[in-house]
């Protein structure tokens, strides 16, 4: 009987049927989520309402200190500052249409995965109905004898014997492949449902691409008619050294201020990290390394040609304070270290302008972006996109304004650089 054993059990591979779906990942959407629930635990509802709580009051914090610089300038907002609301809009807008991009992306890749556990499980489908047909061919070649003739036709004893054994195992087969059989079409089922639900929600997603595509293209339009309108204005403040420096001391103010708030919020977190250590807690990293162990080792935030270095005399007077990077309309912008976004706003002067807290006192200015797709709070790693260059603000050239501050303090950015 042992030979037989391994004959069927070569011929009838069900167990190792079962496991190789296993391996291959190819289960009901249920049990694929309650698997990586065990995995990955989710944090629980305290820790997420303590961290939406704290973020809340970060932006509702820094939209305040913004309505507080926009009220203190008052009625000295020059002709630039028409352009903010538009230039708003079309940030947010291609904010917007980054993030459709990727979740486009990812149903995309979820469809294309998807295809192919079908097409895994079409090809079992058929190895089962192929050993389906292998064993009722068996069974009829043996003969449709069940256990009551085999005791009435009174054969040997240990043929019957034999003969009994043969037909448990045949029934036991049957059954497990037509266990396997409907688990597999259940498991085909419920991937068909999950493709039409990921279809249905990329069709969406493609639709909302479109209304924003038409959206951005309106926005732009605005901006243009609106410079056009007021652009004999805007060069004419150009040229006024006044406003040159009305602006760079609104950033100056604008980063000691961000100086303080960040500084005090860092002394909040390491407070509360103490108070865990000495309750035995394991605490959040703070994240908080600086930039001095970068120095000499960074890349600048984007593709382009540095066309106004740290120190330079400007046309307008005065010298920058940082550098500006010519680059195409569009180009991604990248954070040059690890982060938090302390601002992500429109500024007179610098447009659309991000401001990133890598801690140890060291922020990282980025002005002039068609767009940022960040917000207030986010967590960035070096070389994450975070804007998109561009020339708000109404400035003619498209590119980038970059600054490196320590302590509120303008410093070299090029001497952070990695040589090229």
């Amino acid at each position: 009987m042992k030979p037989f054993s391994r004959i069927f059990c070569r011929e009838f591979p069900g167990l190792a049927l079962a496991l190789a779906l296993a391996l291959a990942g190819v289960l009901p959407p249920a049990a694929r989520a309650a698997s990586a629930s065990e995995k990955n635990a989710a944090p629980t509802r305290a820790e997420v309402s303590e961290k939406k709580t704290d973020l809340k009051e970060l932006r509702e914090q820094i939209e305040a200190l913004r309505k507080e610089m926009a009220a203190a300038e008052g009625q000295r907002a020059g002709a630039v500052d028409e352009l903010r609301g538009v230039e708003s809009e079309i940030s947010a807008t291609q904010r917007e249409l980054r993030g459709l991009s990727g979740q486009k992306n990812r149903l995309q890749a979820t469809l294309k995965s998807l295809g192919e556990q079908e097409q895994a499980l079409s090809q079992r489908l058929d190895e089962s109905r192929a050993r389906r047909e292998d064993l009722l061919r068996r069974q009829y070649l043996q003969g449709q004898s069940d256990a009551l003739r085999l005791l009435l036709n009174g054969q040997d004893a240990n043929q019957m014997a034999r003969n009994l054994y043969y037909l448990n195992v045949i029934a036991a087969a049957r059954k497990q492949l037509l266990d396997e059989t409907e688990a597999l079409l259940e498991t085909k089922r419920a991937l068909s449902e999950s493709t039409r639900e990921r279809a249905s929600e990329l069709s969406s997603v493609e639709d909302r691409q479109k209304e924003q595509h038409a959206r951005l293209i309106a926005q732009r339009e605005r901006r243009k008619e609106t410079l056009i309108r007021i652009s004999s204005e805007i060069a004419r403040q150009r040229k006024e050294i006044g406003n040159l420096e009305r602006d760079e001391k609104q950033l100056a103010q604008l980063i000691a201020r961000l100086d303080r708030l960040v500084a005090a919020r860092a002394a909040q977190r390491r407070a509360e990290a103490a108070k865990a250590r000495s309750r035995g807690e394991a605490s959040e990293s703070l994240g908080e390394n600086g930039l001095s162990a970068l120095q000499g080792n960074l890349r600048l935030p984007v593709r382009g040609t540095v066309t106004n270095r740290y120190g330079a005399k400007r046309k307008e007077g005065g010298t920058w304070k940082g550098l500006f990077i010519r680059a195409p309309q569009g180009s991604d912008v990248t954070a040059i270290a690890d982060g938090h976004v302390a601002f992500a706003d429109w500024l007179r002067g610098f447009g659309n302008l991000m401001i990133l807290d890598h801690g140890d006192g060291y922020l990282s200015v980025y002005g002039y972006n068609d767009a940022l797709l960040k917000q207030v709070g986010e967590a960035v790693h070096g070389g994450d996109p975070i804007a998109i260059a561009g020339h708000s603000g109404g400035h003619a050239e498209s590119g980038l304004y970059f600054e490196l501050r320590h302590l509120g303090e303008p410093v070299d950015p090029l001497q952070w650089m990695a040589a090229r």
